[in-house]
């Protein structure tokens, strides 16, 4: 296998990595960002207060995007891992 080619897969293997883990991170930032602000106004220092609603939004989110990353990771596989198995 050349080098080029290694680190285009590897590249593009990143990528699809990024992509597919946007939508939950946002959603943790998002949802970090808002109970920070509730926290600040209400002077509540609560640790559970943060843990469980991002949890509960991050899963939520994952659950609803399931079929969008399956779907980025079997594009990758069959655009760029199956054809350097194969020999293309």
């Amino acid at each position: 296998m050349d080098e080029a080619i290694f680190f285009d897969t590897l590249r593009a293997g990143l990528w699809s990595a990024v992509i597919m883990s946007t939508p939950i991170l946002a959603v943790a930032l998002v949802v970090g960002l808002a109970i920070g602000l509730f926290q600040a106004l209400t002077s509540v220092q609560e640790m559970t207060l943060t843990f469980v609603p991002k949890l509960a939004a991050i899963l939520a989110v994952f659950w609803a995007s399931m079929d969008f990353m399956t779907g980025t990771l079997v594009s990758f596989f069959q655009g760029t891992i199956v054809p350097l198995i194969i020999g293309g």
